[in-house]
């Protein structure tokens, strides 16, 4: 099959677009056909070597967590699903080398939902890994309640953007941060802007003098610190982008894949209350300018990679040595 991989650390130019060995298909995982693959910053970090001591990466390593496609074959052991099934996924394993920028994808089917049938396929793949940690971190590290004020950090983002419409549900009153081109954007979104940089503090302390009870970080640094003094006294604070918020007495959160959590969200979104913007679409083969757009950190919303070719339709799909799944077609194989 057709995939991304990088075979050492380094920057965009490390990524090779070029045949890899199809996916082993476990008892428990699902041979999803990939329509599309939402781009994180953790790709490019993880691309880089800065999880290395997270992570460990068995090279060549095919990046990408999120997906959303249609589901070939089940494992096994899988009930869940079926062939024909339209899925999303959040396919994070405890190692790097099976990722979802690649036609195939045998995916842990812990990591599935069933697509949200409101969103496109390229929507969809932007919802598990920024839907999960906006949800994740909301009603559960932060147990945001109906009538508080959630304090979220870069409000236009893929994290930030979701962040803001799950806050709302919930009953919250939602300040954003955001450069002032995105404002009209947060405001679309339920959200109040205000602008960051220089005197952020006291552009918050404005709108709440008595301090948010809730923030959700997901710059760290200067930001982090910032928002620990933004809290009222019994505030609740969060990053994603710093372990510094232990000392800070918050949490520091990591998405985990949940097949009930996405679910979650995909219901979420078939109602309505959540939707992904996708500011622009890549081909697989352009992977590395989609890396290189996200690195800007200017994003509004999602940048995806799309895999738009379809196996013949006499396709037939045999098992070889060792459980390897192989496509094959009057054409030759795939």
């Amino acid at each position: 099959m057709k995939a991304i991989s990088y075979r050492r650390y380094g920057g965009p130019e490390v990524l090779e677009y070029g045949e890899v060995r199809d996916p082993t298909v476990g008892p428990d995982q699902v041979l999803v056909k990939v329509r599309a693959a939402a781009v994180n910053p953790v790709d490019w970090k993880c691309r880089e070597g800065r999880l290395d001591a997270l992570l460990d990466a068995v090279f060549p390593v095919i990046p990408g967590w999120d997906v959303s496609g249609v589901v070939v074959r089940p494992g096994a052991a899988v009930t869940e699903f079926a062939a024909g099934d339209e899925v999303i996924g959040y396919c994070r394993e405890d190692f790097l080398s099976r990722g979802t920028f690649a036609e195939y994808v045998a995916a842990p089917v812990r990591a599935l939902a069933r697509k949200p049938r409101t969103l496109s396929f390229e929507e969809a793949a932007g919802l598990p890994l920024a839907g999960l940690t906006a949800y994740q971190v909301l009603a559960g590290a932060l147990g945001v309640n109906r009538g508080e004020t959630v304090l979220v950090h870069a409000a236009a983002g893929g994290v930030g953007s979701l962040a803001v419409q799950i806050a709302v549900h919930l009953g919250a009153r939602v300040i954003g941060t955001a450069s002032e081109r995105n404002h009209a954007y947060v405001r679309d979104l339920g959200g109040e802007p205000v602008a960051y940089g220089e005197g952020l503090a006291g552009r918050v302390r404005a709108l709440v003098p008595e301090g948010v009870d809730a923030v959700f970080d997901t710059v760290g640094g200067d930001t982090l610190k910032t928002s620990a003094n933004l809290l009222a006294p019994e505030g609740r604070l969060a990053s994603i982008a710093d372990p510094d918020v232990l000392g800070y007495g918050g949490r520091y959160c990591f998405a985990r894949p949940d097949a009930e959590d996405l679910t979650a969200l995909s219901r979420l979104a078939e109602q309505g209350v959540v939707s992904v913007h996708v500011q622009e679409t890549f081909p697989l083969e352009r992977t590395a300018d989609a890396h290189r757009l996200n690195q800007e950190g200017r994003t509004r919303g999602k940048i995806v990679v799309t895999m738009d070719r379809e196996p013949p339709q006499d396709t037939v799909w045999t098992t070889g040595e060792e459980g390897t799944l192989y496509s094959k077609s009057q054409e030759g194989t795939l």
